[in-house]
């Protein structure tokens, strides 16, 4: 939370935005202090006993009650539009999300044989479960695959992935191990894999994948066949959380403007797939090796209504000179477009831009360069994928009428 202190901005780890605290220093620069909250002086009415350690797992907002959570993160949209994009925008809603089990994949760390998350700013274990972002039995089934393992064998992360409704789980060993196979009898998982080479996975017992369908994300009723299905390594990326990614989906359907969609930063497929099973014709374009490997497997049933570009945004940008779509997705990694990917987009002219987001500070500064070249800002939302942390997913969808 953000303070003043003689002209200076102090970033207040545990306040409540209204409230006042005693807070001790921790660290500080020329133009900025780092504090955390010694004492509650005079409490927000939103505050409330976390359940858990708020600096395991990076629970940031877990002393916040959750419909103020919801306020706090529209306003940091809000604030990021007109601080850094130089735009004034209508309050964005934040679609809420159920706050516990809700991650479909989590990164836990492995020390002395034991999975769990990193007090924040630390290399202190702590209990992922007392968090109650991992669906029930989560993490005892990661213990159950170390145990077997004899002492982890040099495992010091696993990435733990399940499908929407948690009837798969596989468990990804970090960096590997040198077991030949594991007996997954009596686990709670369906499969365990580790890499293999540059980008592959090697699969030690059961399925390397996981599978959702639509029937399963959507909770609404289905826009696409039910029977439409993404299927994934744990490395892959997908969006985590499974209570609202049918929604998120959902609403970037809605947005797509006619027939010709070109989708970047495809990750398996999640927009890609989305869009083809609507019948729209569709280029994704991805460059990760195992997330594009999953995206061509899920491709395949829409032929050449799905072709997929398995390389960098910014050098297939330069080889799609025969693509003209009316719609571009772009769902790009914290750090946002870069100026290649940017300046490919915009030099496309297509109809609509849909940006899909998980840092406010750098949609808000893409949005303004898109302003620039042409296109008006038509609509913004939030979804809330991460319940609890200082985290939200935006959709901004940005329209030109002179195509």
């Amino acid at each position: 939370m953000l303070a003043r202190h003689d002209g200076v901005v102090v970033l207040v780890a545990g306040a409540v935005p209204g409230e006042r605290v005693r807070a001790r220093v921790e660290k500080k620069s020329r133009n900025l202090i780092w504090a955390s909250v010694e004492e509650i002086v005079e409490p927000s009415p939103a505050r409330r006993a976390p359940e858990a350690d708020p600096a395991c797992g990076g629970a940031d907002y877990l002393h916040i009650d959750y419909t103020a959570q919801l306020g706090i993160k529209s306003e940091v949209i809000d604030d990021a539009f007109r601080r850094i994009g130089k735009m004034t925008i209508d309050r964005v809603a934040v679609e809420p999300s159920p706050e516990h089990g809700y991650r479909m994949r989590a990164r836990l760390h492995v020390v002395d044989g034991r999975a769990g998350f990193f007090l924040e700013g630390t290399h202190t274990l702590c209990d992922a479960t007392a968090t109650r972002q991992l669906s029930p039995g989560a993490v005892d089934a990661v213990h159950g695959v170390l145990a077997r393992l004899n002492g982890a064998r040099g495992v010091t992360s696993v990435v733990i992935s399940e499908n929407a409704r948690a009837t798969e789980r596989v468990v990804h060993l970090e960096p590997g191990t040198d077991a030949i196979a594991i007996d997954i009898a009596g686990l709670d998982v369906t499969g365990i894999t580790a890499p293999e080479g540059r980008g592959g996975v090697r699969v030690l017992a059961g399925k390397a994948t996981v599978t959702d369908r639509a029937g399963d994300l959507f909770t609404a009723e289905s826009p696409i066949p039910a029977d439409t299905a993404w299927t994934r390594h744990a490395a892959s990326f997908f969006q985590g959380n499974r209570y609202l990614t049918g929604a998120l989906v959902a609403h970037v359907l809605n947005n797509v403007a006619g027939t010709r969609v070109l989708d970047l930063y495809s990750g398996v497929g999640l927009f890609a797939v989305a869009c083809a099973a609507r019948g729209h014709t569709v280029t994704a374009v991805e460059g990760d090796l195992v997330s594009g490997s999953d995206l061509a497997i899920n491709a395949t049933p829409y032929g050449s209504n799905l072709r997929v570009e398995r390389a960098a945004v910014e050098d297939a940008m330069r080889k799609l000179g025969d693509v003209r779509p009316d719609t571009v997705i772009v769902n790009p990694p914290r750090t946002g477009l870069s100026p290649d990917a940017l300046s490919g987009v915009t030099g496309l002219r297509a109809s609509a831009v849909i940006y899909v987001s998980c840092d406010p500070a750098t949609l808000a500064r893409d949005a303004q360069k898109l302003v620039a070249a042409g296109y008006t800002l038509a609509s913004a939302r939030a979804f809330d994928l991460f319940p609890n942390t200082a985290h939200v997913e935006t959709v901004a969808t940005f329209t030109r009428a002179d195509r």
